[in-house]
């Protein structure tokens, strides 16, 4: 830190009063020291910084900091604030403010200032060095970790006479307790869900909550398809316990080797999230250390980051989910940009817009046709990517990047021998497993280097290829045709019978294994459409939607039923519903879920039944009421998810209806959900 902070960077009068005001006038500072070269651009990176997780700490610290283009070094200014400025941390506002500023693609200087400063921050003399220095340059050179200049004796008397009565004080307000019984106890967390839409940032805010009312220190990393922004490796190596809530594979878990793990699905993030965290304590106090991230770099993977299955100790049924669900979730980008695009083709030129000419030949700027035509083109070239991403990622969740290519060469080869959806299914598993058994094999260390970029990947790609070409290709490619023709003669009951299996599995866990194995199932049929099942994928969507507005219909209409949460809640699923995002009712079923789940699979049901009762299509994977223009039977497709809402509605106000007692009948939910009487 020698270089980083210099006496005009330090600022013990700070007079601001808000996080952004503080990181400005710090910045202003490092304008005028000529380490940042535009003052609102860098504080806009600031805030964006800012925007993904609060940057307090307990014990009074703030530490917003960011990576930005219009730093020329890395930088470091500090700041005193009397007043106290609210940086998100649990204990309250902070008085000392360090903005840290590094250029832009400057990892390792960004990591390292945060890293260094973060260990000394958890000295507690020296914070009470910090907020007793009097002198700018005394302070630069206490947090460059140099000896700091003599002070005059009146200054450092003074200084000590402060600290003191800020240390009686505090020891006042605690009651006595000793100084290293009020650090929190502290807890990394991973969440993640095979899309990466909600149940990710549920369980993530779920945990924070329940961390904030338990007084412990949760600081979460979000994983998912929308990608990842890594803890920073101070706050990993501070932490006392990790929580992994996840359907897919938590990346990196190397970072996370040595402390004590609790590793439960996403939906134990959202549901129980105190459990969780009692859990991650009583394991810290038992010293429990996590050894399933120990096989990593046993297993010969060698990609530089510690990745591995990660679930080698788990049941196989759990693994297995968690190597789909990984494939689903890369999958899923591909579904809604492929399958949009293809029915926008359709609304502006007709399903014949599918047989037109490449764009690339022929392209009139003037012809709706062939705008249409370059849609169409568009969202099938995404679309052709839906079996080998699927394979490749449920390969690379069982054994990581050196299956990455085995798996995309197992799901092409699916596609070319008309393996379609399930041919991907098996490619990914084989590809995962000839992976992990050539990992298993023992080389010498010479080899090792070249082992994941090379050896493993040659070898498991012709094997898997011969497997796909030769051994399982055709059998499944049979099967998968006898799938089809299944789908394309239902009619009648067994069209209402597949319609209520469906709906009953898009309803019972709202975004789970159940829920994402019945959209799966639609989606596959939609790489080669067939009437069949552009039927499917019309239940599966009606079905899916019926949850968070059946939910949000019952707090319009019996308010009382619900608490205050629950009706501002309500309000925000009738939108939910309406984009088809299931898990909207997820706050509902995970505070009373005997009565809320039956009663959503009820209502799912009887729409998916209708739907394919009614021969309702659709040929966009995604989209809700929003493309009710491309669906085959629209006013009948509404009118099914109608009847479902309004059984699962009627059927969760009969159960909660039912469970109230006689005084309970004369009262209303209060603000923090307890009961208060209703004025007569």
């Amino acid at each position: 830190m020698s270089e980083l902070i210099t006496a005009e960077l330090v600022d013990l009068d700070l007079s601001a009063t808000t996080k952004d005001a503080a990181a400005r006038s710090l910045a202003e500072r490092m304008v005028a020291a000529h380490r940042v070269t535009d003052l609102d651009g860098f504080l806009a990176d600031v805030a964006a910084r800012e925007a993904q997780m609060p940057t307090g700490l307990d014990g009074g610290i703030g530490i917003p900091h960011c990576r930005s283009e219009h730093v020329n070094a890395p930088t470091l200014a500090f700041g005193r604030s009397g007043a106290g400025i609210d940086f998100g941390a649990a204990d309250g506002p902070a008085d000392l403010i360090f903005l840290i500023a590094a250029p832009a693609g400057a990892d390792d200087d960004h990591l390292t200032i945060l890293s260094g400063l973060a260990r000394r921050l958890m000295d507690p003399e020296f914070t009470a060095a910090l907020r007793a220095g009097t002198d700018p340059r005394a302070v630069a050179a206490l947090i460059r970790g140099e000896e700091a200049p003599e002070e005059p004796e009146q200054e450092r008397v003074e200084a000590g006479s402060q600290e003191q009565e800020r240390a009686e004080t505090a020891t006042e307000a605690a009651g006595g307790t000793e100084a290293a019984e009020s650090v929190p106890f502290r807890i990394v967390a991973v969440t993640s869900c095979p899309t990466g839409i909600a149940h990710t940032y549920m369980a993530a805010e779920s945990l924070a909550a329940a961390g904030r009312a338990e007084g412990v220190e949760v600081t979460v990393e979000t994983q998912g398809s929308a990608g990842f922004k890594k803890l920073d490796p101070a706050v990993v190596a501070a932490a006392d316990a990790v929580i992994w809530a996840h359907d897919v594979e938590v990346r990196e878990k190397a970072r996370f080797r040595g402390k004590p793990l609790v590793d439960v699905g996403v939906k134990a993030g959202v549901n129980r999230p105190a459990e969780l965290i009692a859990e991650a304590r009583r394991k810290a106090e038992r010293g429990e250390i996590a050894t399933a991230t120990d096989s990593d770099e046993a297993s010969g993977s060698g990609d530089g980051d510690g990745n591995g299955s990660g679930t080698d100790h788990a049941h196989f049924g759990v693994r297995l989910r968690t190597y789909l669900m990984s494939g689903v979730s890369y999958m899923v980008p591909f579904v809604a940009a492929g399958g949009l695009l293809i029915a926008l083709s359709f609304a502006i030129g007709g399903y014949e817009i599918a047989s037109a000419k490449s764009v690339a030949d022929h392209f009139v700027w003037g012809e709706a046709d062939s705008w249409a035509a370059l849609l169409n083109q568009i969202g099938s070239a995404a679309f052709g990517f839906l079996v080998p991403v699927l394979a490749g990622y449920i390969a690379y969740g069982m054994a990581d990047r050196p299956a990455l290519v085995p798996g995309f060469v197992g799901g092409a080869i699916a596609l070319t021998v008309n393996a379609g959806f399930l041919g991907g299914l098996v490619a990914g598993l084989l590809a995962g497993a000839v992976v992990m058994a050539v990992q298993r094999v023992p080389v010498h260390a010479t080899l090792r280097g070249i082992m994941p970029v090379l050896v493993i990947p040659l070898i498991a790609s012709a094997t898997v290829g011969f497997l796909m070409f030769i051994v399982v290709g055709k059998p499944i490619a049979s099967l998968q045709n006898a799938l089809t023709d299944w789908l394309n003669g239902l009619s009648g009951s067994n069209a209402v019978i597949l319609g209520v299996v469906l709906g009953l599995m898009m309803c019972f866990d709202m975004g789970g294994p159940l829920n994402k194995v019945a959209y799966a199932f639609a989606v596959g049929g939609l790489a080669d459409p067939t009437p069949g099942s552009l039927k499917v994928m019309a239940a599966v969507m009606a079905a899916g939607m019926v949850p968070p507005l059946a939910m949000a219909l019952a707090t319009t209409v019996r308010k009382k039923l619900f608490t205050k949460t629950e009706r501002e809640n309500g309000r925000a699923a009738w939108v939910l519903g309406a984009s088809f995002i299931t898990e909207g009712a997820i706050p509902f079923a995970a505070a009373d879920p005997l009565r809320v789940i039956p009663s959503v699979m009820a209502g799912g049901a009887v729409t998916g039944a209708l739907s394919m009762a009614f021969g309702a299509t659709l040929r966009a994977p995604h989209g809700g009421v929003f493309v009710v223009p491309l669906i085959g039977e629209p006013f009948l497709y509404l009118l099914a998810i109608a009847a479902g809402t309004l059984v699962a509605t009627v059927l969760v106000v009969l159960l909660k209806g039912a469970r109230r007692t006689a005084p309970e009948a004369a009262e209303d939910a209060g603000a923090d959900g307890s009961r208060v009487p209703v004025a007569a």
